[in-house]
């Protein structure tokens, strides 16, 4: 039984009011770190003392059936009840993890989650539990938060998907009954933005004191970005960064990056040369040469669509540019540099160990 349950509706200014009723859908191989850092901020801000009792919120962990389900580390938690017995909840969390080892998530799961949409509730994706909001059909015309880490593999299963909808530079991001998050620790800053919805401000802050937090992360933090630049780098440089990645492919110009930045071109120019040495569209230009440089040593693509898919016009515009960056052309690059030497490409940027399994990343 949901210890919830045997607790009496929260009182507060001397009204009665109800619980805030959680339910979590763990997905098989879901990722421990985002299932616990959210629950936990839940139950230290759910009670006072160090009691843990859910009287301010309450949450279950839900699944078709009470068959335990296996975190990716190998750790199982059993579901405390049913799809079909559970009562209705005011947020719906469907924690996600491995995408590429066992069973997705199920029929009788999807369709629960539409159930919940329909009912009201806001139905939270944490990780690549978003994949499976996705596959439910619950996210069309809301603003998608992914992990940079599977936007591309976001991009190439769900091929309908509006690129302009996604945001893989954010840790999470708040679209009406939507909220999706990048996972990991951001599920603590998830949890946090959620209660805050509700709670006193004092209440959420002890508990992210309690859990060594020293302040939440706002949705519009940009994600840690893959190794390469360096810690004091500024959040609006990462995010631009990350932006540039996301859109290898079609390179946005300066007004549209400053746009999705919040910045005028101008302030964008300075904080960039000034963090990186570099004017936005020349980093953003070797970004595409990297990738094409990966490229060339780890797929058997040519390089006219090698060059279709870093952004340049054709195979001559990117062998025009490659020289210049690499002091000899594509082919000959691709004859003389094998796997091993994308690393150094990349300048600790390895593709390789960034998308394990996987022939390339585009």
């Amino acid at each position: 039984m949901n210890p919830a349950e045997s607790l009496p509706p929260l009182s507060i200014d001397g009204q009665s009011k109800s619980r805030i009723r959680f339910g979590i859908v763990l997905l098989p191989n879901f990722t421990l770190t985002a299932f616990s850092g959210f629950v936990d901020l839940l139950r230290l801000s759910a009670d006072e003392g160090d009691f843990s009792r859910p009287v301010r919120c309450s949450w279950s962990v839900i699944g078709e059936t009470l068959a335990p389900v296996r975190a990716s580390c190998g750790i199982q938690i059993t579901p405390w009840e049913t799809f079909e017995n559970a009562e209705p909840f005011d947020y719906v969390v469907v924690v996600g993890g491995l995408l590429h080892s066992g069973p997705s998530a199920s029929d009788a799961t999807l369709q629960f989650i539409r159930r919940a949409a329909a009912a009201e509730a806001t139905i939270v994706g944490m990780c690549t539990g978003v994949f499976t909001l996705m596959r439910a059909g619950v996210l069309d015309g809301h603003r998608v938060c992914v992990s940079w880490f599977h936007y591309w593999d976001f991009v190439e299963r769900f091929p309908q998907a509006d690129e302009q909808m996604l945001v893989a530079d954010r840790l999470f991001v708040i679209d009406r009954r939507r909220i999706t998050c990048s996972g990991g620790r951001a599920s603590i800053d998830v949890a946090a933005a959620i209660l805050l919805r509700h709670f006193e401000t004092a209440t959420v802050q002890k508990a992210l004191r309690i859990l060594l937090v020293d302040d939440m992360q706002k949705g519009n933090a940009p994600q840690p970005h893959p190794p390469g630049l360096a810690p004091a780098t500024h959040p609006k440089v990462k995010r631009a960064i990350l932006l540039m990645e996301q859109h290898v492919g079609r390179s946005l110009s300066l007004d549209e990056l400053a746009h999705k930045l919040d910045m005028s071109t101008r302030q964008l120019e300075r904080l960039f040369k000034s963090e990186t040495g570099k004017a936005p569209q020349a980093y953003a230009k070797q970004v595409r040469l990297r990738t094409a440089a990966w490229l060339l040593t780890s797929s058997d693509k040519t390089v006219a669509d090698i060059a279709s898919s870093c952004g340049f016009s054709d195979a001559s515009h990117l062998g025009r540019e490659f020289r210049k960056q690499f002091g000899l052309p594509p082919m000959m690059y691709r004859e003389q540099r094998g796997a091993q030497d994308a690393e150094e490409v990349h300048h600790a940027m390895d593709y390789d160990e960034t998308f394990p399994g996987r022939a390339q990343a585009i």
